[in-house]
Parts: C-alpha cells; sequence; structure tokens
C-alpha cells in the first residue's frame, strides 16, 4: 500500500490515485468510478502519506489510523460514513481513544472512515509500518537518481559552455583594427 500516490482533492468526491504527471499539473483516477481528471494549481490537493490526526500527546500519520481500523475490523470494512455523528464519534473514540475531541470534528472523523471504506473496496489493505519503510527506501533511491541525472546533466552542459567560448574568441574585432595603421602606431610605440 503506498499512500504517496492517494490523493484528497477537495471540492471532488473520495479518493484519487495520481497517475501521471504533466506540464501543468498532474492527472488522477478515481478510486470511485474510475475517470481520469486533469489537476492542476488551482486545486488544493492533500496527500493522505502527509495527513495526521490528532491526539493529546502527539499527532498520528494517518496510515496507523487506518492500520488500526484494520484491525479491529479484521481487514474487512469499516462502519457506514453516514451513519449519526455520535456513532461516528464512539467508532472513532474505539479505534483511537486518545484523539483530541476538541480539534478532530466528526467531519474529520466521516473523512477518515469513508476514505479507510473506499481504499478497502480498491483493495488497499496493508497499512503497515513495512510498507512506509519500503515507500522511503524508494524515495532515496529515485533521489540518488535524481542527482545522478543531475550530475550527467552538469556535465553535458560543460561542453555547451565550451562551445560558446571559442565562438566568441573568433570575433576578433582587435585584430582586425590593429591592421589599421593607428592601431599599428599605438602598438609599435609601446614596444619601444
Amino acid at each position: 500500500m503506498n499512500l504517496e500516490k492517494i490523493l484528497s482533492i477537495s471540492g471532488k468526491p473520495g479518493l484519487y490515485k495520481l497517475t501521471t504527471q504533466t506540464r501543468a499539473g498532474f492527472l488522477a483516477e478515481s478510486l470511485l468510478d474510475g475517470k481520469r481528471i486533469s489537476v492542476g494549481g488551482r486545486h488544493n490537493v492533500s496527500l493522505l502519506s502527509e495527513i495526521a490526526i490528532y491526539t493529546l500527546t502527539e499527532e498520528v500519520p494517518l496510515r496507523e489510523v487506518f492500520a488500526k481500523i484494520s484491525e479491529k475490523e479484521d481487514g474487512g470494512e469499516a462502519i457506514n460514513h453516514k451513519v449519526p455523528k455520535i456513532e461516528l464519534e464512539e467508532y472513532f473514540f474505539s479505534v483511537l481513544p486518545d484523539y483530541d475531541e476538541d480539534r478532530v470534528y466528526a467531519s474529520d472523523i466521516k473523512k477518515v472512515i469513508q476514505w479507510y471504506n473506499l481504499l478497502v473496496k480498491n483493495g488497499y489493505t496493508d497499512f503497515s509500518e513495512e510498507t512506509a519503510a519500503t515507500d522511503k527506501n524508494s524515495e532515496e533511491a529515485s533521489e540518488e537518481n535524481e542527482e545522478k541525472e543531475g550530475k550527467t546533466k552538469a556535465v553535458k552542459k560543460a561542453p555547451a559552455k565550451g562551445k560558446v567560448k571559442p565562438a566568441a574568441k573568433t570575433a576578433t574585432p582587435k585584430a582586425t583594427s590593429a591592421k589599421k595603421g593607428g592601431a599599428a602606431k599605438n602598438t609599435s610605440a609601446r614596444k619601444k
């Protein structure tokens, strides 16, 4: 399970999976109906891997909350997100007993449960720590590749700079002026 590629887009229902990056943004595929949409800079996008839930002591990553719900439900779906507010709060309290009731609203709980159910319906069921470590290792590997590509690009740019310098040297207006009488007298006067 890679929450790095799962998005929530404000104003759009459900969750989206990042598919490809474009010049103006990226393409995302809906987990609800499979339709692809183009997402640009005007959309407010949140990665699920970046979201955390406030508790009385710390912020708990959403992945851990999903793992606790999965453990409670034995990998199955949670309660319906459309149940009354009091039932949502009781359910969430049974999953995360120390969540901060002043900062985590019923609408937040509703989203978390809706997202969890949507992920389970689409086959995303492994929310373990190992997956996050694997994702971090793949991130580090991609950063190393980017660094190598950056060095390769720097090497490729160096010959381009070298080509520019000889072109500047070929334009020799001073050499042509030295052939004229005035410049030649000045150089001969300097030599004496």
